[in-house]
């Protein structure tokens, strides 16, 4: 069910007529005769249209409510006194009813001919007006490229770590072969069904999510050949302009994320026109009372709505609040203020907002403005919130002083509330529900590792070295979920109580869907220790990784990690190649391959410059403050 590509009306093949197609032509000559008749019906219509609005119009002395002042705001040229007002409407209606029989009368003195001439001039401005539609979106205006480094090479001098790394660009390439070979032009792939697959984040369309998530992966990996496979089919084949529901989150992260690191990398502007043209599809999604966005839009009415399972019909704090740096560069790269705006809106909402504790809830309503439940974690729905207060400070070259002390504020009341130490000496992040703390960490979570090490740097009160051990203890943590299991690979949550530590317990936490969180840790903490047991642990995830979840099609996640014989859920998720083999691959790679002083990474793991937008933002902030 690959989505086929729109041909542009220019380009259709219109069939041409036989000699022998006498009959059509017969047909053609009585459309020209009746062409007459079927403008005089029109004109008809128009005329018995126009006397049965004034035969009923309301008398104002039986209908005193009518008085809406509309006519002012309808027909704005009627300058009349408020009394008379309907009157003066009704001698409106009278005047066009009267010159819509005029124009009827002088068409009937026209020839054929002459009528024959109007109807082609009509033709031919309607002709105009959709070439004017095809001709594309207006060119976007001419901003300077950043300057981009580090974004080749890194091959690391030491044989063994050159060897792993070239395995984990191996690996990279079975995952996208497969996907080539078995679901182009899917959003993801089912490896051992070989063919493509989808979930409803994006809808019911097929936009080629894993060739979008993988591109620049394939560009670090100095796999030109199959970025350039990606590049053409994005030319040729993607396409927003679909009637598809999507989550703005999802596609933001993956899409514009992917589009706009592709850019920087490359420098091809296929790939900067996609994301603004995706980015005014998501735009509708932030008409709310309170400027808070769906959760999901309409790519082709731009009709938003939240998830059903949402407490209340709230909007989700890691959806929404995971926007700015992508919306950042698209207000650089189009000279659009909008997109700066609507993030600095929810940020300067919440900053007016109540928090329990000092923490977050994960829902807050877009109608009320209201949190929804009182349910704060820094896994799934809170996760990357915190990641791009803090990403939003490094990405404005550490000018963007707000971001900072919201990042620090709320690190502060995480650790006062949700991390504690379990009686085996394990440091983990727990839930805070309702004042009770959830003895229980999501490998979701587990990403936090890396940003407590990303943060540590510019720290209030010299904690930096504090954040720095924070970072490392929960890495040691996420480690050992992976090396409590059979599999060595880490289950999707895992609990600290009853004797159990670090451990899954419920049958449908014990799954493993190639995700990156630990490994992205395991590489923060490597590029700020260089502490080998980083290397070492990746490099037995990517081990299990090889073994247990390859197979011929493709990887596919795995149903349960504490079995030996485990079965397959048999998805290739495209963040396995977005972000899970390129975080590998940066492990095993020198520190001048992509610095961390000149890039900021997504959450979806893609890269974009860190000081590309200043000095364009400063007019913008002005604008909007």
């Amino acid at each position: 069910m690959t989505t086929p590509a729109l041909l542009p009306l220019s380009g259709r093949r219109i069939p041409t007529l036989s000699p022998g197609a006498s009959s059509f032509t017969h047909h053609r000559a009585t459309l020209r005769l009746s062409e007459k008749f079927i403008l005089l019906l029109i004109l008809s219509a128009f005329i018995t249209l126009c006397f049965g609005a004034f035969f009923f119009l309301p008398d104002n002395s039986k209908h005193k409510r009518f008085d809406l002042g509309l006519e002012d705001v309808l027909i704005p040229h009627i300058d009349s006194p408020k009394e008379g007002k309907h009157e003066s409407l009704r001698d409106k209606i009278r005047a066009d009813h009267e010159r819509a029989l005029q124009e009827a009368k002088e068409k009937l003195r026209k020839s054929r001919e002459e009528l024959q001439a109007e109807i082609q001039t009509e033709k031919n401005k309607v002709m105009e007006d959709l070439k004017k539609t095809n001709a594309g979106p207006k060119p976007l205006p001419p901003v300077p490229m950043p300057r981009v480094v580090g974004i080749n090479d890194g091959e690391p001098p030491e044989p063994d770590v050159k060897e792993k790394r070239d395995k984990i660009r191996e690996m990279m390439k079975h995952a996208w072969d497969s996907y080539r070979q078995y679901g182009w032009g899917y959003n993801e792939l089912k490896p051992l069904a070989k063919k493509g697959h989808s979930t409803n984040i994006f809808g019911n369309s097929q936009l080629g999510a894993t060739i979008v998530d993988a591109l620049d992966t394939l560009y670090i990996m100095g796999l030109h050949e199959e970025f350039k496979d990606g590049q053409e089919w994005i030319e040729q084949n993607l396409d927003f302009s679909v009637n598809a529901e999507v989550s703005v989150f999802e596609v933001n992260i993956r899409f514009i994320g992917g589009l706009l690191a592709a850019y920087y990398l490359s420098g091809q502007e296929v790939f900067k026109l996609k994301a603004v043209q995706l980015a005014e599809k998501l735009l509708p999604a932030f008409n709310t009372p309170t400027g808070i966005p769906w959760a999901m839009v309409n790519l082709k009415s731009g009709v938003g709505r939240n998830w059903g399972w949402a407490s209340a019909g709230s909007s989700i704090l890691a959806e929404f609040g995971t926007l700015h740096m992508e919306f950042v560069h698209l207000t650089y790269l189009t000279g659009n203020p909008a997109y700066y705006q609507k993030v600095m809106h929810i940020r300067k909402l919440l900053a007016k907002m109540d928090r329990p504790n000092g923490l977050y809830p994960n829902y807050l309503n877009p109608r009320t403005g209201r949190w929804g439940q009182h349910h704060t974690s820094v896994g799934g729905l809170g996760d990357s919130f915190y990641e791009y207060l803090l990403k939003a400070w490094l990405m404005s070259d550490k000018t963007d002083t707000e971001a900072r002390k919201t990042y620090d504020d709320a690190i502060e009341a995480i650790e006062r509330h949700l991390i504690r130490k379990s009686n085996g000496g394990l440091t983990f992040i727990g839930e805070w529900k309702n004042g009770h703390l959830e003895r229980k960490m999501g490998h979701l979570a587990c990403f936090a590792g890396g940003m407590f090490a990303l943060g540590a740097d510019g720290s209030p009160d010299d904690k930096a070295g504090h954040y720095l051990q924070l970072g490392a203890e929960i890495a040691h943590t996420c480690h050992e979920s992976y090396d409590r299991t059979v599999l060595k690979l880490g289950p999707e949550a895992f609990k600290f109580d009853s004797g159990l530590e670090a451990v899954a317990v419920r049958q449908n936490e014990k799954y493993y869907i190639l995700r990156p969180e630990v490994i992205e840790t395991y590489w923060y903490m490597w590029r700020f220790t260089h502490d080998p047991k980083y290397r070492q642990w990746g490099w037995e995830a990517a081990q299990a990784i090889d073994k247990y979840c390859r197979v011929s099609g493709g990887f596919s996640g795995v149903k349960d990690v504490y079995s030996s014989t485990p079965t397959y859920d048999d998805v290739q998720q495209s963040f396995f190649l977005a972000e899970t083999l390129k975080y590998l691959y940066l492990l095993f790679s020198s520190d001048d391959l992509m610095p961390l002083e000149s890039w900021v990474f997504n959450t979806e793991a893609h890269p974009l410059p860190e000081r590309a937008p200043n000095r364009r933002l400063d007019l913008v902030f002005c604008y909007y403050f």
